[in-house]
């Protein structure tokens, strides 16, 4: 099989680079995050390419982001929250090892507090997350080989589900 070893899906504040780095450590591999490299290309936070240049502009990027990792990256590979709102993206994660990682809203906020610098939750920041996730956790679901939740959970707990869900070998 060729792409990554794993792909990790779900809403802003989930796990998915913390998880994605333990994940990639127990496997013995590398971890990528997109939302990483389009801040490394483009110089500047992912918060000032929404401001500057719009959301548009960012999806742009994030479709290029996505693609290039999914060709070059054989580990574990965290996708940003919005990833699967492309069409594209959706269909070049078919038939891989798609993760969603899920949690509510109650978790959320103890995450992120809903008041961090997140271009997409600047007003009333609960309701514009429960919008969200009401249009992306069908999308996020639909690309998904496997669901867990990182609820009440511990980092570790979730690879440890993540590794047995997918019956992947550990290091």
């Amino acid at each position: 099989m060729t792409g990554p070893a794993v792909i990790l899906v779900g809403p802003m504040g989930v796990g998915k680079t913390t998880v994605g780095e333990l994940l990639a450590q127990r496997l013995g591999t590398a971890c990528r995050d997109t939302d990483e490299d389009i801040v490394q290309a483009a110089g500047r936070p992912i918060s000032e390419i929404f401001l500057d240049e719009g959301e548009p502009h960012f999806r742009a990027l994030e479709r290029e982001a996505v693609r290039t990792a999914l060709a070059e990256h054989t580990g574990v590979l965290a996708l940003g929250g919005g990833a699967v709102l492309a069409p594209e993206t959706r269909q070049l994660l078919e038939g891989a090892p798609v993760v969603f990682l899920d949690m509510d809203v109650a978790e959320a906020v103890k995450r992120v507090g809903l008041d961090a610098p997140r271009p997409l939750l600047m007003m009333n920041p609960r309701k514009q997350w429960r919008e969200l996730m009401d249009a992306r956790r069908p999308l996020y679901t639909e690309v998904a080989t496997a669901v867990v939740s990182t609820e009440n959970r511990t980092p570790d707990e979730v690879v440890g589900e993540i590794l047995d869900v997918l019956e992947l070998k550990q290091q």
